[in-house]
């Protein structure tokens, strides 16, 4: 009888073990950083690769003689502001440690927590704009999120110093397509180590730990000292609190894989079906059920078919048809401000309930409320301003944010009047309400410069009875491009798709 035993998997150990392979890798990087004067910046994110890495660059520059360490060393972490709490917090402290540690130990490192602008921020797009919640085919959050905020400080430091050195923690082990990618680079490399960055240019990228598995991770982080007085052990009980397997790393470009699978993922997230680690994390700490109402606020935002959460016009007050049906465009105003309601009521439950360690957690910040005022009001005509009227609903106390630098066409009084004039025909009102904001707006003007620019938009957007006459006159059009007919005058179906003529030379308001 044969039994067969199963195959140990190839450790980067097996040849040296773990001291020599270690003592080669530190050699290998102390003779790396001493090549130039090119500085270095590191991906971190907390997690066991980039941890590891970390690890082995600090070993390698705290090897050498105080005079050698010349050359500074960058380590950027991105928050995202939609971070998995618990791992926020272990990042932000992290950073503090290595910064002090730094200082003490007289190594050349400096952190940095990286964040997305305002503008770029998810609440900002999701609640501000109305962007619909991610999805594969419409992932906007990674660009502005992640690679936005890595790829400014890099590129600032490619502008000061002429090049630089990526350290990152990727590892072909993670998948099968980032294997080939790397495999890929391998073969272009300038120097036996560093391989090109496409979309940097100037910047070479050093992988020391590109061959390692995850077992060879852990068995490094678990047998040597982490150097900075961080614990290692309390890092893998954090892994180990969620079912699965990963990290969330450093993104530079596209073709990084996204958080969404990851354990250090957005607890936004709805490019997966599920959020399994903050499910895991609840459901084997009872201390961490805190989180739950983010767990139901994210599962409220993945829906499958959220089309009575849109507006059936694109952004910018088109129509456009997919199978004779219109494509969906941003949520509504009535579907921003219940996201915003639902967030500012899942931050206070939070704060009143959850452990002192998220007593001022912010799931939105303050200048992330006043650009979502800012796009409701003033790029949007909601002039109601319900910010401000939501806050105090929800917190029971004002909204600190700053004034708005607007005068408002109507008051609240006036609004209600308007609404209960026009009933529930909600595209009625609002073009009533863009056509007052535009004639308040260009009122103290002595040119009105796009008045009727302005005004012709408007009337597009609002040129409808409801989403049925769209798609009629939508449908209209098509049949009529496809005969190819073509009108010298413009009609109503032209008006509504867009095609209006100049106003005549000469004319006047």
């Amino acid at each position: 009888m044969t039994i067969n035993l199963p195959i140990r998997p190839r450790s980067a150990f097996d040849d040296l073990g773990l001291s020599g392979t270690i003592d080669e890798l530190v050699e290998q990087t102390q003779t790396l950083y001493l090549e130039d004067g090119i500085p270095w910046v590191i991906g971190y994110s907390g997690g066991k690769d980039s941890t590891a890495v970390l690890q082995l660059v600090w070993m390698a520059i705290a090897g050498l003689e105080p005079e050698k360490r010349t050359k500074q060393i960058h380590v950027i972490s991105t928050d995202t502001l939609v971070e998995n709490p618990i791992v926020a917090a272990w990042v932000t402290h992290s950073l503090e440690t290595i910064k002090a540690a730094a200082t003490q130990q007289g190594l050349p490192i400096e952190p940095h927590r990286l964040t997305p602008a305002v503008a770029d921020t998810f609440w900002v797009n999701l609640a501000g704009r109305g962007y619909p919640a991610p999805r594969p085919k419409f992932r906007w959050c990674t660009e502005r999120l992640k690679i936005k905020p890595s790829n400014s400080f890099i590129i600032n430091m490619v502008k000061s110093h002429g090049e630089a050195i990526l350290v990152l923690g990727t590892r072909k082990a993670e998948s099968s397509g980032r294997s080939h990618r790397m495999s890929e680079l391998e073969s272009r490399r300038v120097r036996d180590l560093l391989s090109p960055n496409d979309s940097l240019p100037n910047c070479l990228v050093y992988s020391p730990v590109e061959n390692w598995s995850n077992d060879d991770v852990w068995t490094f982080l678990m047998q040597t000292k982490n150097p900075w007085g961080y614990s290692n052990k309390e890092l893998l009980t954090m892994y180990q609190g969620a079912s699965s397997d990963g990290e969330c790393p450093l993104v530079v470009d596209s073709s990084t894989p996204s958080c969404g699978d990851s354990r250090f993922g957005c607890w936004t997230c709805t490019l997966v079906d599920k959020d399994k680690s903050m499910s895991a994390m609840i459901q084997n700490d009872e201390e961490k059920e805190w989180m739950l109402p983010l767990l139901e606020l994210r599962n409220e935002l993945d829906v499958a078919d959220d089309r009575h959460l849109r507006d059936f016009r694109r952004m910018n007050g088109s129509v456009q048809l997919f199978h004779d049906r219109t494509i969906p465009g941003p949520y509504t105003q009535e579907s921003r401000e219940r996201w915003v309601r639902k967030l500012l009521e899942a931050q206070t439950w939070i704060r009143a309930n959850g452990p002192k360690i998220v007593e001022n957690l912010e799931l939105v910040t303050l200048p992330e409320l006043e650009e979502i005022r800012r796009l409701w009001v003033v790029e949007k005509h909601e002039f109601e301003d319900n910010l401000p009227v939501i806050y105090r609903e929800v917190t029971g106390e004002d909204f600190p944010g700053r004034p708005l630098d607007e005068h408002l066409p109507l008051g609240p009084e006036t609004v209600a009047i308007l609404q209960e004039v026009v009933g529930d025909d909600r595209l009625h009102f609002e073009l009533v309400r863009e056509l007052l904001d535009i004639e308040q707006r260009h009122r103290s003007q002595a040119r009105r410069a796009g008045l009727f620019d302005s005004l012709t938009k408007a009337m597009r957007r609002g040129f409808y009875d409801d989403e049925d006459d769209a798609l009629n006159r939508a449908n209209k059009r098509r049949d009529a491009i496809e005969r190819e007919s073509d009108s010298d005058t413009p009609s109503d179906l032209d008006i509504a798709a867009g095609y209006v003529r100049a106003v005549p030379t000469g004319a006047t308001e």
